[in-house]
């Protein structure tokens, strides 16, 4: 279990002052809780014992201001303590989901293969998302309650040592045992619900992607039951989870409840003075010292199954590894000349070779067209020249060097790709210019939006500012191919890639890109996947890898 956790209780360092800040807060909250009900006590006992005729020389001024001051003090740390522990978490978790995804992004494409996006979304965010158990509910929990316990003890001490003796023990003894009991009840449940959560999502998903093929082969009924049936397991172990947390309240209020009887049976062996409310509401407020920690134990088994997950993404070496920058070879990108010499290339556990000895110069500034059947093997040179995949043997040269002797970031910064596929994000035209470029000017994305012909967008009220949506609901098909493109020039590299740029669009439009490419792309290298022969007049060489 430590072994699992270890890596993500290291992290605690960075945040040693906040967390320190935290715990200081929780221990003054949990003290001035068991401070108040004590005091409390002890205060109507005295009044009692001292009765009406005593109230003219009893001091009662002092008590009182005692009992209102804890009662401010608990509810501005509590408020305090929860403000700083959940700030801490957050930033913990920022740093957790930054470095999975600086994880996540060197990895091979037969790396990430081996997860569905639904999966890796799932433990990008909820797996993660588990670990703020972690020092929200198990590790503050756990230190306060042992340090106020140990002041429990040296202020009950100096009233009457055995009695505070036995105090701390039976405190103590529960903190230990009781939480592994839970833990050890709810181990099962907390993989299972970890687990349950995941296939959920990931059927869910795929049941709400995928109405058309379910409805065409009339099995939407049958994946509908598997995803009931899925919920109904799902909510049955959270409910026996619910069960277990119940069962552990009523377990400390036992407790409790047996060591204020206990507690006060022994003290009045001692003494019958209003000291005996004081020791006896120590033991009932122990109640809340104990509460919230055989509960975190319970979610235990799913914040270890979730750390597992998200341990195995982290500990993955990339694939493909590029040479440092002080080891990186110097290339001159002013422009681009490319070889590729006998290149063989299979995907893994794939009986058939996608390329077979294939070689090709393409000189700079040359526009090159591949062409061929489905599947010959376009997309993947493409994917070979970014180091996506690769060459199962075979060396491909950038200007006479090869590729692999290339700092990671050079290589991106000779090439700039035009997917299938134009990614846009819910966010401004401006900050969807600015992936090709983050340090592009103002004018620099006017004028490349012009070069583009995309100038009526900058003509409302908000120009740059314009909210696309998700996707480019806003756009056409065409110019979201043209912001593809004003990416791929804004980013200003002398090789630029593009895989059917010109896909499912209508043949105007096709037209008017293709004009656009061959306008933009005129001292650049440029390599086109096609299916079309009418990009033919875009191309110095169209190359056909049906052979």
């Amino acid at each position: 279990m430590l072994a699992i956790l270890r890596p993500y209780i290291a992290l605690y360092k960075h945040y040693f002052w906040q967390i320190l800040c935290g715990l200081s807060l929780a221990l003054l909250t949990l003290f001035t809780s068991v401070f108040l009900l004590s005091l409390s006590g002890w205060f109507l006992a005295s009044t009692a014992v001292v009765g009406v005729a005593g109230l003219y020389t009893f001091n009662y001024m002092l008590p009182a201001a005692g009992v209102r001051a804890a009662a401010i003090t608990r509810t501005a740390a509590r408020y305090m303590e929860r403000l700083v522990d959940h700030n801490t978490t957050f930033k913990i978790l920022a740093y957790l989901r930054t470095l999975a995804f600086r994880k996540i992004l060197p990895l091979s494409a037969n790396q990430l293969a081996q997860y569905q996006r639904a999966d890796l979304l799932n433990r990008f965010i909820v797996d993660i998302d588990a670990l703020d158990h972690l020092y929200l509910k198990l590790f503050s929990p756990i230190v306060t309650a042992l340090l106020t316990i140990g002041i429990i003890f040296i202020v009950l001490s100096n009233i009457n040592l055995p009695v505070a003796l036995i105090i701390t023990i039976i405190l103590t003894l529960t903190l230990l045992v009781v939480p592994v009991i839970f833990y050890q009840a709810g181990k099962e449940l907390g993989k299972n619900l970890a687990k349950q959560q995941s296939e959920y999502r990931l059927l869910l998903i795929n049941y709400l992607q995928g109405q058309a093929e379910l409805t065409l082969f009339n099995a939407q009924s049958r994946y509908r039951h598997k995803l009931d049936e899925l919920e109904t397991n799902w909510l049955r172990n959270q409910q026996q989870q619910s069960n277990l947390m119940a069962l552990s309240s009523a377990l400390v209020l036992l407790i409790a409840g047996f060591l204020t009887l206990l507690v006060l049976w022994l003290i009045t062996q001692y003494t019958l003075s209003p000291l005996v409310a004081l020791f006896v509401f120590v033991s009932l407020a122990s109640a809340e010292i104990l509460a919230p920690i055989p509960a975190a134990f319970i979610f235990l088994g799913q914040v270890l199954t979730s750390a597992t997950r998200t341990t195995a993404i982290f500990n993955q070496t990339p694939d493909i590894k590029f040479v440092s920058e002080s080891e990186s070879q110097k290339v001159d990108l002013s422009s681009a000349m490319l070889q590729f010499a006998n290149i063989n290339f299979s995907y893994p556990n794939q009986p058939f070779a996608v390329l077979t000895d294939f070689s090709l110069t393409v000189n700079q500034d040359e526009h090159i067209g591949l062409i061929g059947k489905t599947g010959c093997g376009k997309s993947t040179l493409l994917n070979l020249v970014n180091r996506a995949w690769e060459p199962t043997s075979g060396n491909i040269y950038f200007n006479g060097t090869p590729l692999n002797q290339l700092d990671e970031k050079t290589l991106r910064q000779a090439i700039a790709m035009v997917p299938q596929v134009i990614a846009i994000f819910s966010d401004t035209l401006r900050q969807n210019l600015l992936i090709g470029n983050p340090q592009a000017t103002e004018q620099q994305l006017i004028e490349v939006l012009k070069q583009v012909e995309l100038e009526k967008l900058l003509n409302t009220d908000q120009g740059l500012n314009l909210p696309i949506g998700q996707g480019g609901r806003a756009l056409s098909g065409g110019e979201i191919r043209r912001i593809g493109i004003a990416r791929a020039l804004l980013h200003n590299s002398p090789l630029i890639l593009m895989d059917e740029p010109t896909e499912s669009l209508d043949q105007q439009t096709e037209q008017q890109i293709i004009q656009l490419i061959k306008q933009t792309c005129k001292n650049k290298t440029l390599i086109m996947v096609t299916h079309r022969l009418t990009d033919n007049p875009l191309f110095d060489r169209v190359i056909s890898l049906n052979s």
